[in-house]
């Protein structure tokens, strides 16, 4: 058999459980920024999750549609359109990163960690807007608390 024009990995499955691996791996990635798994299955998310994020960062909902067909959970996509594509506005691709980190113990399957690049600067953001939030939280638990009902005795006859 010819190798010539296969363009993806196999990773030891059928279409239907690679597609939904792919994807939950892609979603994971939006979730947390950073994840560890075997290279071949990095390498694989890699493409995949540059072009959604470049879909991302139109913002339109054309786009948001678009990544819901693909994207596990409305979260994850508003993750993706409001705070991610935003840091990568003036890049043009090379959005994530692959580390080798070693082989697995139990296999010795080579494994490295996906990141996004920039990460930081959602750090950032994030942190900025918990203390936004916090601020706000307290001043309205301070204003908008009840006064104390003074209980009147009633008289007896």
């Amino acid at each position: 058999m010819h190798r010539h024009s296969y363009t993806n990995r196999k990773l030891s499955r059928k279409v239907g459980p690679r597609k939904a691996l792919l994807r939950s791996l892609v979603t994971s990635l939006v979730l947390y920024e950073k994840i560890r798994t075997t290279t071949p299955k990095a390498k694989e998310i890699r493409p995949i999750i540059e072009k959604l994020i470049t879909t991302a960062k139109k913002g339109d909902l054309t786009a948001i549609r678009k990544l819901n067909t693909y994207i596990y959970g409305d979260n994850a996509v508003k993750k993706l359109v409001t705070e991610i594509a935003p840091i990568y506005k003036d890049r043009n691709g090379g959005y994530t990163r692959i580390v080798s980190v070693g082989p697995r113990t139990g296999d010795n399957a080579p494994m490295s960690i996906i990141e996004l690049v920039d990460i930081d600067k959602l750090d950032k953001k994030i942190i900025e807007k918990e203390a936004k939030t916090v601020d706000t939280t307290n001043t309205k638990k301070a204003a908008t608390k009840a006064p104390v009902k003074k209980i009147a005795k009633k008289e007896s006859k």
